[in-house]
């Protein structure tokens, strides 16, 4: 379900550990339907999760949004996303705890360090629903026609931008809050190298997709890792 601000004209394509939480937030405040402040968000960012739900893009809906609407979404460089879904989701949330399939089986820990998570990535993808979400692929959620189906795709970098323009669009001051950021962080040379390797197979796709889709503008985070050198 993309997040569409009537009023407005302003459709969100959400992409999960992404600042999504920060932008729902901050496109909530120009909702008459929503009411919950940028605090409460940040206190717990479940609610606004209910309220927009973050589903998987289907250009048949996605093309009710065309002349008029501005049409957005927010990305992350690869490597950064999937590493805070193990420092959001596992680490801090726990979350893997939750999940039934995991409890029936004795192979995959409900409590993994950063390398057995990220070497054994598609059985948790596979096992934990809350894990597929946060780590498949972006084009799931933003599609693959990234410069037909947008206005502007922004980094996460470029967050006070995107600020700014729906602050000029709605004729409102508009805050994006930093929500559900992730309380550590871990780093790629931190894990071993066996682990390094599989991360680089598995994300030399989503890399690719980004050289080949992107604009110049937006390459800086793909152009680099594409080597499978990761940025230090």
């Amino acid at each position: 379900m993309a997040v569409a601000i009537e009023p407005h004209k302003i459709v969100y394509a959400a992409l999960p550990k992404a600042a999504c939480s920060s932008v729902k937030a901050a496109l909530a405040t120009l909702d008459p339907n929503v009411d919950i402040s940028l605090d409460a968000v940040v206190a717990d960012n479940s609610y606004i999760h209910t309220v927009y739900k973050t589903l998987k893009f289907r250009p048949i809906r996605w093309a009710q949004f065309g002349d008029g609407w501005y049409r957005f979404t927010v990305v992350r460089d690869p490597l950064k996303r999937l590493l805070s879904v193990y420092t959001d989701r596992v680490q801090g949330r726990q979350e893997l705890k939750n999940s039934r399939r995991l409890k029936k089986q004795s192979v995959l820990s409900v409590d993994p360090d950063p390398d057995f998570f990220f070497q054994n990535l598609q059985a948790y993808m596979a096992s934990a629903s809350v894990i597929h979400h946060h780590a498949v692929g972006a084009r799931t959620y933003i599609g693959d026609d990234i410069k037909a189906n947008y206005d502007r795709v922004y980094k996460v970098s470029e967050i006070p931008e995107l600020a700014e323009k729906l602050s000029d669009i709605s004729g409102q001051t508009v805050t994006i809050p930093k929500a559900n950021s992730s309380k550590v962080s871990l780093e790629f040379e931190s894990l071993n190298s066996k682990t390094q390797d599989h991360l680089k197979e598995y994300l030399a796709q989503e890399y690719t997709f980004w050289v080949t889709t992107l604009t110049a503008r937006l390459l800086r985070f793909a152009l680099r890792p594409i080597s499978l050198r990761f940025p230090k």
